[in-house]
């Protein structure tokens, strides 16, 4: 064989490992794709403050086309437009007092029925407690979508406490003291916390660390997504 002769057997021989590597990949995602059924976006996001939540919550919203939907948002976005709901939650903020469990979930239900939430959404500072998740649970059952997913964006105290002791000092909060912080860490842990139990014993439960960049956690969120068949559109 000349050298020539070689160099093509050689290239020949090449192309065929790189064609048998492709099919074996394709074949490798084809299994998957057969094991792992296609779920539509249905995501509950979950963490402490400072976790980063809002934040990735939007990211993780963009990538799959879906509403990104916090109750502060809108309960903002009602209180804007002046609606009933708006003018009842305006009345409640104003006497001081905490918007209830069931006007709350009135809110959302009325933003989960909005035709951007139509091929999926992802929650963001909802459900809050047991009962909160109890209504949406029995809402979603009834519409016969049920969720798909739940991340837990981990984070620590001590790192949630940092951030947000930082991010006070950089706004100029001098009222968000770290006694203010832990206790609202402390809230999260005793009210929240228990949703994560309830929705981990149903197989939703992700646990995703929240330290690292903004694009390494993202990229640990939709990595998480992908392996449960949750996929961007198209």
């Amino acid at each position: 064989m000349t050298e020539t002769d070689s160099n093509i057997h050689t290239r020949h021989e090449g192309h065929l490992r790189f064609g048998q590597a492709e099919q074996h990949l394709e074949g490798e995602k084809h299994l998957r794709e057969q094991e792992i059924p296609r779920q539509a976006p249905r995501i509950v996001l979950v963490g402490p403050q400072g976790s980063g939540k809002g934040t990735q919550a939007s990211r993780i919203a963009e990538h799959y086309g879906i509403a990104a939907i916090s109750t502060g948002d809108v309960f903002r976005q009602n209180v804007t437009d002046d609606s009933e709901l708006g003018r009842q939650v305006k009345a409640i903020i104003e006497a001081g007092d905490l918007v209830s469990d069931a006007l709350t979930f009135e809110v959302v239900r009325d933003r989960l029925g909005e035709p951007d939430a139509a091929g999926g959404f992802l929650l963001d500072g909802f459900p809050r407690n047991l009962d909160q998740l109890g209504m949406l649970d029995t809402f979603l059952a009834q519409r016969n979508e049920p969720l798909t997913a739940v991340i837990e964006l981990g984070v620590s105290r001590a790192v949630s406490i940092d951030r947000l002791t930082r991010r006070a000092f950089e706004q100029g909060r001098s009222d968000d003291t770290e006694e203010v912080i832990s206790n609202r860490l402390a809230i999260f842990e005793r009210e929240t916390a228990p949703i994560l139990e309830v929705y981990r014993d149903h197989g939703l439960v992700d646990s995703v660390d929240g330290v690292g960049s903004l694009d390494e956690v993202t990229e640990r969120i939709i990595g998480a997504l992908h392996s449960r068949g949750i996929l961007p559109v198209g």
